[in-house]
Parts: C-alpha cells; structure tokens; sequence
C-alpha cells in the first residue's frame, strides 16, 4: 500500500465516527473520492455516493463509514459520566480504558474505571454492563462534569493505528472504515480501466444500528447490483471457538460470501473478476443472513442483487482489531476488476 492510500485509511481510522455521528468521517471520504469521481452527493441523514459516469448497467461498492461506541447517558453527582452503548458495543472490553468525549467544546479526555485487583473480590468474575460501567474525567462533581460534556454525547475508545509484523495493523473500527477504504480505491482503480458501467462509491450510515443507510441508498439509488465490503470474522486465533470456526485466515485475500443475501450470479461476476486478476480468494457459508449492509440492500425496492465481500479480521468489535493490509488492498482490486466487467443484469434465469 502506497503513501498516499495509507495516509486516507489512517484519516479514516483516526476520526470518530460513532453511529449517528458519522460527519467528520464522511467528510474524509468526500474529500478523497471528489478527486476522481465525477459527482459526489451526499442525503439527510449523511450517507455519501461517488458516482464514475459509464453506461446504462450500474454497480455499487459499499463499505459503512460508522462503528460502535457509547454515549453520555447521565452525570452523577460525584461527576462521573454514566454509559449507554451505541451498536454492539463489548462490555468485556471497555473498563480500564482511555476513551474520548467527543463534546460541543472539544474532546474531552477520560478513563473507563476499573476497581483495581486490590480491592475486588477475587471470587467474583463477574462483567458490569456498559449501563453500570462510568468514564472518570477528572471532574470532582456533576456541575464540573457538566461544564464539559452533555447527555447525549458520543463516546469513542482512543486508540491509534499500530503496525504489527507481516504488514498487519491494529486498530479500534476498522470495522468498517476499511470498507469504505475498499469502496473508494475501487473506483478509483476502476476509473483507470476506463469501465463501460457506472459505477457508485458508497459510504453508508448508521450500518450499526441496523443497516439503515443501506436501507436509505439502496431505496435511493435503486443499481443493478452491489458488493458491500465488510469485515469478516478470521478464525486463525486461539480463542475462536471451534463450532464457528469458518477457515478464513489473515493474508489469505478477500472472503466471498456464499448463500443468504448473496446472489449467486455476483458471487459468480466476482469469482471470475478475482479469477482473472489472479487475485486469491476465500469462501464464507451465510445460511440465514449476513449481518452487513448485503442484507438491506438485497431487500431493496424489488431486490437488488448483492454481495458480502469480507475484510479477514480479527478481534471485531474491540479496541485492537487485526488485519493484514495486503488482503486490504487485494479487496480494493477486487472491486475495481468486477466493476471493470459489469455489464448487463445479475438476476437469475428461471
């Protein structure tokens, strides 16, 4: 991955973006796209599209630009900041960390609090929910704190980029600013082939809170058939149980998910995209649905073919998920050859 690449995934990484609270994300990934695109347009509710004007047949990739988080739900009188969760938000991983106020005046600095060792009791393992736990920012009482922050502020784990061996990063929402990553680079690469559809670039809202901007674009925007990026779960740690393993690894490309929301001839299109660049792939099995945007927009107006395609990641839905950005950048090549072929309809033939 290139300078320039790098440096829009760590803008993208290095903004909060928690669900409902998209816009400084979304405005890095305007900015970036306009340099290409031939529009770039964006709805109420923030959802962006960068369109590469092309023939009559039209493809979307998609990537959602929001990740979980919390938000100030109350102020105690001692003036410490009580929680409420945005999304799917792990309450195993958020005591004993450094987390960002995102406030009117500013971020404001604080500590998710943990009673130390010390003075637990040792024979109770229990996990507070979000709602018990609180962020400590130093304030001595609620009229200090609320000098800061306001009811309703988002909340956001501060963490940074860290490069690991064998090109991996880690890093807090790489589920799915890495999608969006995806999306915009692929019309970016497609737009050098010179593609005879048209293509859209899509970075959706609210994707956490169950798949809403999806709904919002695929209802909108209305193409003939759209790869939504997504990261997907690898299943090369020790940890991960045994009945969900899935066989996807780090480092060994892009995941094509099978079944469910994805339809079988854009399965086929980008197997034979991926086929033809020499690009590696991976399979993933989807019995029921596949818990990203693919499954609005497969439901949109009267059925748009779609497709899950999977970032391998490791440690979703934490402050330190994992993955290898050559797998990142085969994903964005993907995008850009399938795009570069589409032509004609996806549905099946009876």
């Amino acid at each position: 991955m290139d300078q320039r690449r790098r440096a829009f995934l760590e803008d993208l990484l290095d903004t909060a973006t928690p669900s409902g609270f998209e816009t400084a994300g979304q405005r890095v990934w305007v900015d970036y796209v306009e340099s290409f695109a031939d529009e770039v347009r964006t709805d109420d509710y923030g959802n962006a599209v960068a369109v590469l004007e092309g023939g009559d047949t039209e493809v979307a990739l998609a990537g959602h630009g929001d990740e979980i988080g919390f938000l100030v739900r109350d102020v105690t009188e001692d003036g410490m900041l009580k929680l409420t969760a945005v999304g799917g938000s792990d309450r195993t991983v958020t005591k004993g960390q450094h987390v960002q106020v995102h406030a009117e005046g500013g971020p404001v600095a604080g500590v998710v609090g943990q009673t130390a060792i010390h003075l637990r009791d040792p024979e109770d393992e229990s996990v507070d929910d979000i709602g018990e736990q609180y962020v400590d920012v130093g304030a001595t009482d609620a009229e200090e704190a609320e000098e800061l922050v306001e009811r309703g502020d988002p909340v956001t784990f501060r963490q940074t980029v860290a490069d690991l061996e064998n090109g991996r990063v880690a890093a807090r929402g790489l589920d799915n600013r890495v999608g969006t990553w995806a999306a915009a680079e692929g019309l970016r690469r497609a737009a050098r082939q010179d593609p005879d559809a048209t293509v859209y670039a899509v970075s959706t809202v609210q994707e956490e809170l169950g798949l809403q901007g999806a709904k919002m674009v695929g209802f909108d925007l209305a193409p003939d058939a759209v790869v939504a990026t997504d990261v997907t779960h690898a299943t090369d740690t020790p940890g991960a149980p045994a009945d969900k393993g899935s066989g996807v690894e780090l480092g060994e490309g892009p995941v094509v998910g099978r079944g469910a929301a994805n339809h079988p001839a854009v399965v086929a299109a980008v197997r034979e995209a991926a086929e033809a660049e020499e690009i590696d792939v991976q399979l993933s099995a989807a019995g029921s649905r596949t818990g990203t945007d693919a499954d609005a927009f497969y439901t949109s107006r009267g059925g748009i073919p779609s497709l899950n395609l999977g970032v391998p990641n490791r440690y979703m839905h934490t402050p330190v998920e994992v993955l290898d950005l050559a797998d990142l950048d085969r994903t964005a090549d993907l995008l850009a050859a399938f795009a570069a072929r589409a032509e004609g309809e996806f549905g099946v033939e009876l």
